[in-house]
């Protein structure tokens, strides 16, 4: 049985690992990774056709724990314990819950204080003692005639919230907390830079936990701003991010067998490779010969995706350009976004002429894809794959490479 701390507004955890409020959905994953022989019989729930109308949420059947992420973020909103009987849990060190100490209104007052009476909910039947970042929901089932104002002797806790703020209604995850950084950058959001052609480049703001001389008291979020190009060295882009957390060299291209004579093209000695950078969300596609970005890849994160938890959410903004028919033909100016559907991006852009590619991922020739096939669409020198339920699970931009003595576009003052 898991014997946890409880920590109002932050946390919940042991002295191996913690969930704390703001944290990323990977990271908890990681930690259930990590302790699977501990922590088992472990569900994702998330909604398939409407997946940022409901909270994508951990269940930990076997310890009675759930972590509500906030469906947009990805990041811990509330942790609830629903079954007090499968874990031990104390706080301040000192337990108020256990095999031998039952979590009554009268332990509770014990361990937490009473500050004031509980919350009546006619509807649920439950008694609420809120406090702030944390409440506990009392049964009273066994009282036909429920005091409106004061938490029967006895009554036992039946549920409990860790959230932000005084109203667990309202709550919102909180921004990540320092020790989530773990030496990575975070990319807050992704502006694809453009002109009337298509795109140039990526505008990235970035998120670090910047410390003075390491020292882990001075350390604090830092934002700063990057931008990269089509075209931009390998160095540009090691400069501007730093390394990335995977190298991917593509495969030999499969799209050769159509071609006139496939058995007489020579091999190339070396391959397209990427950058993958898994905490932004973007991959970086170089050229094998001139080592510039020649490809972005921007991916949603949306479950129910093949890559789902791969990467983080790129929260992006791509500008698009729409001409307008008729008598005097002006431009007008739409933003799309990492929550944009696949058919208000058609009304904007127009349909696509060729019919979509039909992209059929699997780990081996044996293993089958439960989450189905996803749909290509070109348009724009943009790629946009279209999962079933109309989410975009990636976009993947394509550039007009510079030649290396051309000017760097929208010189990059911001960058440096």
């Amino acid at each position: 049985m898991l014997d946890l701390e409880v920590v109002p507004e932050r946390s919940l955890g042991n002295e191996q690992w913690e969930f704390a409020l703001g944290m990323p959905f990977s990271q908890a994953i990681s930690i259930l990774q990590k302790h699977c022989r501990i922590i088992k019989n472990v569900q994702v729930l998330y909604s398939e056709q409407t997946p940022l109308s409901h909270d994508l949420i951990l269940n930990l059947t076997q310890d009675g724990i759930k972590l509500l992420f906030d469906a947009t973020n990805q990041r811990l909103k509330v942790i609830e314990v629903y079954d007090l009987s499968k874990v031990k849990l104390k706080y301040c060190g000192v337990h108020f819950n256990s095999q031998a100490i039952a979590p009554t209104i009268e332990q509770i007052d014990q361990s937490f204080g009473a500050t004031h009476p509980g919350v009546y909910n006619a509807a649920e039947q439950l008694f609420h003692l809120n406090f702030r970042g944390l409440s506990f929901s009392f049964q009273l089932d066994s009282w036909n005639e429920a005091p409106k104002y004061e938490i029967p002797h006895g009554a036992m806790v039946k549920r409990m919230h860790i959230y932000t703020g005084n109203n667990l209604q309202e709550t919102r995850a909180p921004a990540m907390p320092l020790a989530c950084f773990l030496g990575n950058i975070y990319a807050e959001c992704v502006d694809v830079l453009r002109d009337q052609a298509g795109p140039l480049g990526l505008k990235l703001r970035l998120l670090t936990a910047g410390c003075g001389l390491g020292v882990m008291t001075d350390a604090k979020v830092r934002s700063l701003e990057r931008s990269i190009f089509f075209g931009d060295s390998c160095q540009d882009v090691l400069g501007a991010l730093g390394s990335p957390h995977k190298v991917f060299y593509k495969s030999e291209d499969k799209m050769k067998i159509h071609s006139p004579s496939p058995h007489k093209q020579v091999p190339s000695k070396c391959n397209d490779y990427f950058f993958n950078y898994f905490t932004l969300g973007v991959d970086i596609l170089f050229d094998s010969t001139t080592h510039l970005v020649k490809k972005f890849v921007l991916h949603t994160n949306y479950p129910g995706h093949y890559n789902f938890n791969i990467y983080h959410r790129c929260d992006f903004k791509i500008p698009l350009v729409i001409k307008k028919e008729g008598a005097d033909s002006q431009t007008e100016d739409c933003i799309l976004t990492t929550y944009s559907k696949w058919d208000q991006i058609q009304e904007l852009l127009g349909h696509p002429m060729e019919k979509p590619v039909v992209l059929h991922r699997s780990s081996s020739a044996n293993n089958t894809n439960p989450f189905g096939s996803t749909f290509c669409f070109g348009l724009q020198r943009m790629i946009f794959e279209v999962m079933q339920n109309n989410h975009i699970a990636s976009v993947t931009l394509y550039g007009a490479p510079r030649t290396t003595n051309q000017a760097r576009p929208e010189s990059s003052s911001s960058s440096h």
